[in-house]
């Protein structure tokens, strides 16, 4: 792929701006200026964000997306997946109908463990690996039949965290990996070290740069994840410690084809009186620019 044609494929996620599912999560700002900003800097798609973001009625929500000149990619969606006798499969059902209807291929799956937010996780046992990872399969098989590919996303406080939880779905299931070079991080695998090993697994990315000493805190527990976003964990890209010239090198490589998205979560408490979050957004899509054509 050429560095044009990567850079086409930079697209953005509310959650830059604060716009998040989890309850209390910080001040939500709106649609209108969310996606506004998107299109300002030039990106152009977008992950749809939480419910209740974007109109829940797919022809809505796909006009919403047209008047702002963002292509809809798909997005980031919370599940309970190991719990025997819970079937995700009809919520998943009913989500690939506003795919269809928006031109969505990407569906990010987390594996969320029914707790709210993101600040403590239990343990997952025999069963429940087996029941996450058979759902994993059935998952990606249902969305491969509506022409979308689903992506299974490490996610710090879900049941997939740590560089064991990778392993074990790499080892155990078939399922791509949406590659957040955050997540991974904090949560103990090192992403450049994964696209080297498994690239071929890798088929959507979300780009954040992280502060490593604030990451140290929440693996050590002396910071919640919620604490350590407000006091500026995820850095623009090129101001924090993750090794994005060896990712997208490894990524290149390997042929991947998929989206970059910019994905850093912010928490807001007002409204910004400035230029707000999309400052730190326009700064990480020149970067990543910069080293996609290095």
């Amino acid at each position: 792929m050429t560095a044009h044609k990567e850079a086409q494929k930079i697209a953005g996620a509310p959650i830059s701006w604060g716009v998040c599912e989890v309850p209390g999560w910080g001040y939500q700002l709106s649609p209108e200026r969310v996606l506004a900003e998107m299109h300002e800097v030039g990106l152009v798609a977008t992950e749809l964000g939480p419910d209740g973001f974007l109109p829940a009625e797919p022809a809505a929500m796909a006009g919403v997306l047209a008047q702002h000149h963002l292509q809809a990619i798909g997005g980031f969606t919370p599940l309970l997946l190991h719990v025997p006798g819970h079937d995700p499969a009809p919520e998943v059902e009913k989500l690939l109908q506003t795919y269809a209807a928006t031109g969505s291929d990407v569906l990010v799956l987390s594996a969320i463990t029914g707790l709210d937010g993101y600040d403590t996780r239990p343990e997952l046992d025999e069963q429940g690996w087996r029941t996450l990872l058979t759902n994993l399969d059935r998952l990606a098989a249902i969305a491969g039949e509506h022409d979308v590919r689903a992506v299974l996303h490490p996610h710090v406080g879900t049941m997939v965290e740590n560089g064991d939880d990778v392993r074990r779905v790499l080892e155990g299931s078939s399922i791509a990996l949406c590659l957040d070079t955050g997540h991974l991080l904090i949560g103990g695998t090192d992403p450049a070290e994964l696209t080297r090993q498994a690239p071929h697994r890798i088929a959507h990315t979300h780009i954040k740069d992280v502060d490593a000493a604030l990451a140290k805190q929440v693996q050590s527990g002396r910071r919640t994840y919620t604490e350590a976003v407000r006091e500026g964990m995820y850095r623009p890209v090129g101001q924090g410690d993750v090794d994005f010239g060896a990712i997208l090198g490894h990524l290149q490589a390997d042929g991947y084809d998929g989206w970059y998205v910019l994905e850093q979560d912010t928490i807001l408490t007002e409204e910004p009186a400035g230029i707000g979050p999309v400052a730190d957004v326009h700064t990480s899509v020149e970067r990543l620019r910069a080293i996609m054509g290095s």
